[in-house]
């Protein structure tokens, strides 16, 4: 039998768990939902333990489908920017905030002003955003001294599974790339942001590519899961870095487009710091205002040696998620139980109205935005309701308004230079034909299927493949276990109708940016 690999998501609602083998073949699999903490609005916060509960739960599972002795190797990947704040014995000090956390507006204007704003981007290839880990830190600190005086070990969610299955604090240098406190282009932390923050160096862990072999399973972790002990567990890389190796992202001129609770369109890259030389001024062929430029994110690659850009909007299949829960809940109950796809009936009643639905437009930031309005207090809007829109244009318009936000960020990324041709697409809205034929219209370029799409935890197996060594390296891993499949061409008349849509579409957050911190103080 081929020896077999495990790759490990944190994901934002739940983990996932697979076993594959070395032909990409998915042999088991398990996933499990956890809770996602809103304390205040703006705030969102998950419980670690929570995590390792769930993937312990999972490998229980998957080790009960596979024969463990043929398990070689363990790659980790997930939701990225997320703080885990430990003291000194490990212990969780308290619910860690999340990417899409919105409370550190204040750091985010503190970091910017101790390192200076072209001085961060030289240093570490990004601005300072809400989402990213180090205003995090510092909100610890302004806010919660007592719990800061506690901190001794800082990680992010991936990185909690690693020590809670090998006892390492340890990182990779994609998700280590979010944080704002490393040195992109030099793969390694960067002390003059770090001293310019205060912030202590010793809680950081340490740094590995994507395929570093960063420990082995502990007896502790292998009573709990199943698993053998001494399995090695290589660095894996952060959720959309990860994704990108897991449908074969691993030369310059490749990119994707992955659909998961959050929107993202990635792009490899041979070389970092484009942003230090595209922030000051550069005017975006597109329209868009040229300071969003410096939203796009520049981060290290999971794979040795490359590096990535990437464009990320907060609210992709979570603004589709919400417009189920909220519209749909019965339709959504009634598919369940029927063991259908509860998405079908709103992509079915969408189906039924024309492309723009009929003057209708959604804005697709529920929980603020990222890219291109790095603006923590944008909120969702349906712009143009009138007495003849029903549900179906509602459901249409949060198709179409996602894909048009996925625009500015694919339009951004090619005005910093970055070739994009085809995209291959990932994610639960890729199951959609729909939704596929919109995107492909909206963004004026092809797309892509995989034959095996299992999104992040993929990629983090096939680079345990390379990290322990049954391939070379990672694009020999992949051209064995990634299979592009069936493609979706761009129909010409469907582009040039969205083609008069988009404009107005950026027009409405421009319109209603002033509107929305009045509403946050209602």
């Amino acid at each position: 039998m081929q020896p077999l690999f495990i790759g490990i998501d944190i994901g934002t609602s739940g983990a996932r768990v697979i076993a594959v083998d070395a032909e990409g073949r998915l042999v088991a699999m398990a996933t499990q939902e956890y809770p996602l903490l809103m304390p205040q609005p703006g705030w969102t916060e998950q419980h670690p333990t929570d995590w390792w509960d769930a993937v312990a739960a999972c490998l229980r599972q998957v080790t009960a489908q596979v024969d463990v002795g043929h398990v070689k190797g363990i790659g980790l990947t997930g939701q990225m920017h997320g703080s885990v704040f430990l003291d000194a014995a490990g212990s969780v000090i308290r619910p860690a905030l999340l990417w899409n956390d919105q409370r550190t507006e204040a750091e985010v204007a503190e970091i910017t002003d101790r390192v200076g704003y072209e001085r961060l981007l030289a240093l570490c290839g990004n601005r300072a955003l809400t989402g990213f880990t180090a205003p995090k830190v510092l909100w610890l600190r302004n806010h919660e001294p007592e719990h800061y005086a506690r901190l001794a070990h800082l990680l992010l969610p991936k990185d909690y599974i690693r020590y809670r299955l090998t006892g390492r604090f340890a990182t990779d240098v994609s998700d280590a790339s979010g944080t704002l406190l490393l040195d992109v282009a030099a793969r390694a932390w960067s002390l003059p942001v770090v001293e310019a923050l205060g912030i202590d160096p010793a809680i950081l862990p340490a740094l590995h590519e994507g395929t570093g072999i960063t420990g082995q399973v502990t007896a502790a972790a292998a009573a709990a899961t199943g698993l053998p002990e001494g399995i090695p567990v290589v660095g894996g890389g952060g959720d959309q870095a990860a994704g990108a190796v897991g449908v074969g992202l691993v030369a310059p001129g490749m990119a994707s487009l992955s659909l998961g609770t959050s929107g993202v369109v990635f792009a490899a890259s041979a070389t970092p710091g484009h942003l230090s030389a595209g922030a000051g001024g550069a005017v975006t062929p597109s329209g868009l205002p040229a300071e969003a430029l410096s939203t796009v994110h520049s981060f290290c690659h999971a794979v040795p040696g490359m590096w990535h850009v990437m464009g990320v909007m907060l609210s992709s299949g979570g603004s589709l998620r919400w417009l189920r829960d909220a519209l749909y809940a019965r339709e959504t109950a009634e598919a369940r139980a029927g063991g259908r796809e509860p998405y079908d009936v709103l992509t079915g009643e969408a189906a039924d109205a024309a492309p723009g639905a009929e003057g209708l437009l959604f804005l697709p930031y529920l929980t603020g935005e990222r890219v291109p309005h790095p603006d923590p207090r944008a909120r969702g809007a349906f712009v143009g309701l009138g007495l003849g829109h029903g549900r179906g244009h509602m459901a249409r318009a949060v198709l179409e308004g996602i894909a048009f936000g996925l625009r500015d960020n694919l339009d951004l990324i090619r005005a910093l230079g970055v070739p994009v041709g085809e995209l291959r697409i990932t994610g639960g809205g890729a199951r959609s034909p729909l939704w596929r034929q919109i995107l492909a219209a909206v963004l004026e370029a092809p797309l892509r299927l995989l034959a095996v799409d299992e999104g992040p935890a993929f990629g983090a197996a096939i680079l345990a493949a390379a990290g322990t060594g049954h391939f070379a390296d990672v694009p020999a891993a992949c051209a064995a276990m990634v299979r592009p499949a069936e493609g979706v061409a761009v129909d010409p008349a469907l582009a040039e109708a969205y083609r008069k849509c988009l404009p107005v579409f950026r027009k409405g957050y421009v319109q209603l940016k002033p509107v929305f911190p009045e509403l946050g103080g209602l």
